[in-house]
């Protein structure tokens, strides 16, 4: 590379083109703080050259980095723009504003500053190559509109409609620098040639760049990484479009034009667009789609995990090291396909399988599997049973949710089932299937229908962070309930979770035979019932969705004004089936859990598995168990630790605790998750017994062993 000191006049002078790759940024330079400070610079230059012309030397304000491009015939010597593009474009919008200026007052500098804006004499394609600088596609019309008005535009710069922003910014500064130089130039209103002059002699002589030409073996990318290392930070995908593009170089011209533009046109130029700048959040961070598109992009591709910080270091060194496309235009082929996949993500349209998963994972905040759903629906050859692999996918994650079962693996097993794909020879989604129905560990298990069955009826489902997932949960379930019958109805309502039987239901919903009890009358029977009720509040069998107006309406009524007001107004199929419960209490919401189970076991299948291997007993609470010497299902346990009282229910063979996620298989495991010590749970709770009262569960067992 040669490195020339040129003065901004300098640039421009001699019959010859910049041209602006389309994948370069946009111009973004704004009055604060980028064109105040130049402007500024100017103004010192200027005071050098009338106080003391002598000391003047010139200021430098930064480099260019350019590679010259091979022309032929009639065409304008030309060079790309590698790095600069900001200041070069800027510098032509400072001269056509002291032009214009110029212009308007019959200045002899308006011909000589329009030199340095337009070539002149024998060109192949004189209507493009006559500009000095020629921008990229969504900065040409406003640009070239400024250096020439009388341009027609629709013949050379068509009017990129969706970056208006951008067009303003150039406008904005050529208007922005001929307010300055009128300021200057005007003294008590008249107009001071003497003064314009010396704008013209600070541009010639006091400010200057370092133009950086580059020749044959020089690696552009790697002077421009360099180059911006100090700056403002680059963005990854900044950095990887450069990357990409700065690769694709000795490809030319055609009719004043890069080809390597036609490259940026069809791949690149769509994910400049507003729709990828948009900001999306995953887990705590917050980045532009188009980051998370690539990280997305080359996780799938290396089968491993990525982070959006390290996204341009790991893409570089795999594209390198690997050589994994034999073209650039492979390469960008590959991220165009990507970018396909998950914008259908996001924009989430309707009977688009790849848009129902975008709303499942917005729901349940599995951005983890994305890399994953592109490999599938590009590279998977898995064709009409796309949706069937999706299928599969939700069914994995929605029941571990169910199950309270770990998402902390999520990341490293998806991009795993990548690898094993690819080296599979037979179909890929019955690959998928066969290798999550494997899985046995809490970490990565796939709950088959009687592991996920414990749960839908045991577990409280319902939390605030919860909606989402619940909301979807029940949309899904009302769709799939609707028979061929049903008109084809759209659920477009915003629709919350509500309970049927409010949280707090003591205020409204007495259990029957207990209305009249006498303030502090103790009966075991009585706290049995109602430790029960509070065990079923949150279930999901008790939950249902409606409308935000009619939930505030009825939220904590009782059952005779809360039932008749969904029927009226709701017409969901969920909704009307409660008609046929007389009354609503722990049998009714047990019941109608059961039959929402029976639905969602139709939308979301189970694993495949031959056989299970039942565990071998690791404890003396699994020994009772086996014997029949564990608590019966139904058996209300109460443990009381640090002042606070957690009540229990033994189900299925297993204890849940209100308010503590998890399934317990040992009265130990649950004190465990409450007290976080290791502990023998027989001797911290006590079981509700229908003749003795609260026993200690250890003195039931004790007396069970005996």
């Amino acid at each position: 590379m040669k490195p020339y000191t040129r003065s901004v006049i300098e640039l421009f002078d001699g019959k010859k083109r910049y041209l602006i790759p389309l994948y370069q940024r946009q111009y973004a330079w704004k009055a604060h703080p980028q064109l105040e400070l130049l402007w500024e610079d100017i103004e010192r230059a200027v005071q050098r050259l009338t106080t003391n012309r002598a000391s003047l030397s010139p200021h430098f304000m930064g480099a260019l980095v350019i590679t010259q491009i091979k022309t032929f015939g009639k065409q304008v010597q030309a060079f790309e723009i590698i790095d600069g593009q900001q200041r070069l474009t800027t510098f032509e919008l400072l001269l056509a504003a002291i032009r214009d200026v110029a212009s308007s007052n019959d200045s002899k500098y308006a011909d000589e500053i329009q030199k340095h804006l337009v070539n002149d004499g024998v060109m192949e394609k004189p209507e493009i190559e006559r500009f000095k600088l020629w921008p990229s596609l969504t900065d040409r019309r406003a640009f070239v509109s400024i250096v020439d008005p009388s341009t027609d535009l629709e013949t050379i710069a068509p009017n990129p409609n969706d970056e208006e922003g951008f067009v303003r910014l150039s406008t904005a500064a050529h208007e922005y620098f001929k307010q300055k130089v009128k300021d200057y130039v005007f003294v008590d209103g008249q107009f001071d040639e003497f003064r314009l002059e010396k704008l013209f002699e600070a541009l010639k002589e006091g400010l200057a760049v370092v133009s950086i030409e580059l020749e044959g073996g020089d690696d552009p990318q790697t002077i421009f990484e360099t180059l911006n290392s100090r700056g403002v930070d680059l963005a990854p995908a900044d950095l990887m479009r450069n990357f990409i593009f700065q690769r694709a170089k000795g490809l030319g011209q055609v009719e004043g034009t890069l080809i390597v533009d036609k490259l940026y046109e069809k791949h690149w130029h769509p994910l400049d667009r507003a729709f990828w700048n948009q900001s999306e959040s995953r887990g705590r961070q917050t980045r532009q789609r188009l980051d998370w598109m690539l990280t997305d992009h080359l996780s799938m591709k290396i089968g491993n995990l990525v982070s959006v910080e390290t996204l341009f270091e790991n893409y570089r060194r795999w594209v390198l090291n690997d050589k994994p496309f034999l073209s650039v235009e492979a390469e960008l082929e590959a991220i165009s396909a990507t970018a396909e996949v998950e914008k259908r993500l996001f924009v989430q349209k309707k009977n688009d399988p790849l848009g129902d998963f975008g709303r499942f994972a917005d729901a349940f905040d599995v951005s983890t599997a994305m890399p994953l759903v592109v490999y599938l629906a590009t590279e998977g050859n898995v064709g009409d049973e796309l949706s069937r692999a999706l299928g599969v996918l939700q069914s994995y994650i929605l029941r571990r949710d169910i199950c309270g079962l770990t998402t902390k693996n999520y990341n490293r097993l998806f991009v795993g089932i990548i690898t094993r794909l690819r080296t599979s020879d037979g179909n890929k989604v019955d690959e998928m299937v066969k290798y999550l129905s494997s899985r046995q560990s809490d970490t990565d298990r796939w709950p088959d229908d009687s592991e996920w069955r414990n749960a839908w009826m045991s577990r409280d489902q319902y939390k605030g962070a919860r909606q989402p997932r619940l909301r979807f949960l029940f949309e899904a379930i009302e769709l799939e309930k609707r028979s061929a019958l049903n008109e084809d109805i759209e659920i477009k309502s915003q629709l919350t979770i509500e309970h049927i039987m409010p949280q707090r239901w003591r205020e409204g919903w007495p259990i029957p035979g207990f209305d009249y009890l006498d303030e502090g009358n103790f009966d075991h029977d009585f706290i049995a019932r109602q430790a029960e009720r509070d065990l079923s509040i949150n279930k999901l069998g008790n939950l249902t969705l409606l409308t935000a107006p009619l939930n505030s309406s009825i939220s904590n009524g009782p059952y005779s004004v809360k039932m008749p007001a969904v029927m009226s107004h709701s017409s969901l199929s969920i909704n009307r089936e409660l008609s046929s419960f007389g009354e609503w209490n722990e049998e009714a919401i047990s019941a109608r859990g059961l039959s929402l189970f029976k639905v969602a076991c139709r939308i979301w299948k189970g694993p495949e598995r031959s056989a299970m291997i039942a565990p071998s007993p690791s404890s003396w609470d699994d020994v009772l168990k086996q014997r029949g010497k564990f608590p019966p299902d139904g058996t209300i346990c109460r443990f009381t630790y640090s002042g606070k009282t957690f009540m229990g229910k033994v189900l299925d063979g297993a204890l849940f605790v209100e308010g503590i996620e998890g399934v317990f298989s040992s009265f130990s495991a649950a004190s465990g998750a409450i007290t976080n010590t290791s502990r023998n749970g027989w001797n911290d709770w006590y079981l509700l017994d229908d003749q003795e009262g609260w026993t200690l569960a250890n003195d039931w067992r004790k007396v069970k062993s005996g």
